[in-house]
């Protein structure tokens, strides 16, 4: 099932016939990590303190990353006993997310449950997808059973980046790991670009010897006689022109309307 927090939003200086590129990204972690909060105040700005565990959905909202539009689809998963039947988000996502409480210590060793089937699945395709893992509700420092320390420690131990937040304090925070991913996303397409050969071969023939070169006569064979072979001049290829980068105007600093309104938010109380 699919649904969004109100429809994307489209700018009048993008053709119809150019989508914007899109960025998968699935949240994972145990319950009470903090996903679904930190899932709307992306989305929203707003912060959610009540919310059905049960509920997975599908978001998406155009974003602008650098100065590049981008989808960004957001999949807020609802695993009842950690990273089993995982296969409906492991083939879609682009980049993850892992979530655990910082005043959890069980959330944290589940965020290495996950890492590690991620990790698996990666080897397995032989595909690399960016993971970034997220501490959450840095607002319950008083209450912190996970020290920064060892997550950076896991972090480093999986590849991943690290980051520690609080989805019901700094909406900016919150924003930058989302566009963190997008960024490692685009990064990883990169290194993934097929090499550029750097030279090529070219065909020219050698003027002719003064004087072709015999082998002498033996039990009466005939004299032969080695031809020039040609030789292979190389060049350079040009390097390839860099993609122009296009400034566009984020349709949010655009629009005067009110925020589209929360659908298929069943439970949640709005602050």
């Amino acid at each position: 099932m699919s649904s969004m927090f109100g429809k994307p939003r489209v700018s009048s200086e993008r053709p119809p016939q150019s989508p914007l590129p899109e960025c998968n990204v699935a949240i994972l972690g145990c319950r009470g990590a903090g996903k679904s909060a930190l899932t709307v105040k992306f989305l929203t700005k707003r912060f959610i303190s009540e919310y059905d565990p049960n509920l997975e959905d599908t978001y998406a909202s155009e974003e602008l990353v650098d100065q590049q539009p981008v989808l960004l689809k957001v999949m807020d998963t609802a695993d009842q006993d950690g990273p089993r039947n995982c296969e409906r988000y492991l083939c879609w996502a682009s980049a993850f997310l892992i979530v655990y409480s910082i005043d959890d210590r069980k959330s944290f060793e589940g965020c290495q449950r996950y890492l590690e089937v991620l990790a698996l699945h990666m080897q397995g395709c032989q595909r690399r997808c960016p993971m970034l893992l997220l501490g959450n509700k840095l607002d319950m420092e008083q209450y912190r059973q996970v020290p920064s320390a060892e997550g950076m420690s896991l972090a480093s131990r999986f590849g991943c980046l690290f980051h520690e937040v609080s989805a019901c304090q700094d909406f900016t925070a919150v924003q930058h790991v989302f566009h963190e991913a997008v960024r490692e996303v685009r990064r990883q397409a990169e290194w993934n670009l097929p090499v550029r050969p750097l030279f090529i071969s070219e065909e020219r023939s050698c003027p002719p010897l003064a004087t072709p070169v015999a082998l002498p006569t033996h039990h009466g064979l005939a004299t032969c006689t080695f031809n020039t072979l040609s030789t292979v001049n190389y060049k350079e290829i040009p390097s390839v022109a860099q993609a122009k980068l296009v400034t566009v105007k984020s349709s949010r600093a655009q629009s005067k309307r009110k925020a589209p309104t929360l659908t298929l938010l069943k439970g949640f109380k709005i602050f």
